[in-house]
């Protein structure tokens, strides 16, 4: 027997019992489809996490002022503000460091006209562009000039800029923060949300001199929320965190036995625990469809020895009429595999319709990957020799007297 005719042969005993057939798929179904969407799922949150630490950048990070303790109560990191302009000053000064960015911010309610929006207002140096890669989509970008000379200029993000002006053009048109005046000079390209799912298009920057002047209060004249900052190099970050820690320690005048009062978080260590929670929660959702996969696997061995069982006869007459164990085998074996394969097939088309309807209700770009839809064929395929292989042995194993007796 050649194998078009055993392919064959098992199409036309699924044929016959179509019902059967269509249930005993259904395991499959359910858990291709699962396994498959579940990993493009996964797959699409690690793209999402590593289109976000590009934005960032590997050699980015952030320097955080201490806690504050009052009546025995400790609070968390940025509580007070241990840090200033002559700290940011005194990092920009090191070789680790490409660029350094003091900043303030506070919410406000802006205005434009009759419309206003709730934002994040934020006073920073022009490095600050440079370290979170910010271009101008429309405009420009303001610079040392107007920091010296104190300008109420603002560069808006997308969010602000479709809340305030809907679809005119807001370069040149005036913003009121604290009732003063600013003048847009910019629109910020989109860059979507962070890490911490926070909006980075929903922002409005001024310069931070005119915003520590006349926008942002601090408690002293000198202070600052935080301090952006760049490593010259992906390779240099470690040593630029070391020397930021013993930089801001001996202006600080910490003694050596004592806590620092401030933080330095590296983002791409922040990035890459991200990475670890997005590989774990892929192998998370691969392992749900493959536990589907498996009961399914367990009903087809099932239907399978009912099978055998129901065909006894038409196995004595085969191996009667000169029909070897191993193609009874193989028969059996194949039916197995090609409702496991089908089965796969219909599971795939249901994932990739899912994916589109995940992709057009949320905001997640859903792609079905050659790579998953190879594993779960794959994995179906085992499924059908490992759970076929049982039933089939026992069909090879009947002695054609006996089954042609069975009744």
């Amino acid at each position: 027997m050649n194998l078009t005719q055993v392919f064959l042969e098992a199409f036309r005993a699924m044929s016959m019992n179509r019902l059967r057939a269509g249930l005993t798929m259904l395991g499959i179904i359910i858990g291709v489809g699962a396994v498959v969407l579940m990993l493009a799922i996964g797959e699409s949150v690690r793209e999402d996490i590593n289109r976000r630490i590009a934005a960032m950048g590997s050699n980015v990070m952030i320097i955080l002022p201490g806690s504050s303790t009052a009546n025995g109560v400790r609070a968390g990191n940025g509580a007070s503000q241990t840090l200033t302009l002559a700290d940011a000053q005194t990092l920009s000064a090191l070789p680790t460091f490409a660029n350094v960015a003091p900043v303030v911010r506070s919410p406000f309610q802006v205005a434009s006209g009759a419309n206003n929006w709730n934002t994040t207002v934020m006073g920073v140096s022009p490095e600050f562009f440079e370290i979170k890669d910010f271009i101008a989509e429309q405009g420009s970008l303001f610079g040392d000039v107007e920091m010296r000379s104190v300008s109420r200029v603002a560069v808006i993000g997308t969010t602000v800029a479709q809340n305030l002006f809907n679809e005119s053009d807001p370069v040149g048109q005036t913003i009121r923060i604290r009732n003063r005046p600013f003048e847009i000079i910019g629109v910020l390209g989109s860059k979507g949300s962070d890490l911490g799912g926070g909006d980075q298009d929903d922002t409005v920057i001024i310069p931070i001199t005119t915003a520590r002047q006349q926008v942002i209060r601090t408690w002293s004249p000198g202070a600052i929320h935080y301090i952006m900052a760049q490593a010259s190099s992906a390779d240099q970050t470690q040593d630029a965190i070391y020397d930021a820690t013993q930089a801001l320690r001996i202006r600080h005048r910490i003694r050596d036995d004592a806590e620092d009062d401030f933080t330095v978080r590296d983002l791409a260590s922040i990035a890459e625990a991200a990475q670890g929670i997005a590989t774990a929660l892929t192998l998370l959702l691969g392992a749900i469809g493959s536990i589907s996969l498996l009961v399914g696997g367990i009903g087809i061995m099932n239907i399978m020895l009912v099978s055998v069982t129901e065909r006894t006869r038409e196995i004595g007459i085969r191996m009667a009429l000169g029909a070897k164990r191993r193609d009874v085998l193989l028969q059996f074996l194949t039916e197995a595999i090609v409702i496991c394969v089908c089965g796969g097939a219909i599971g795939v088309a249901l994932a990739y319709g899912g994916s589109v309807l995940i992709t057009k209700l949320s905001p997640m770009q859903v792609g079905v990957s050659a790579t998953g839809i190879a594993i779960a064929f794959s994995f179906s395929a085992m499924i059908g020799i490992f759970f076929g292989f049982y039933p089939a042995r026992r069909a090879a194993g009947l002695r054609p007297v006996e089954a042609l007796r069975y009744e």
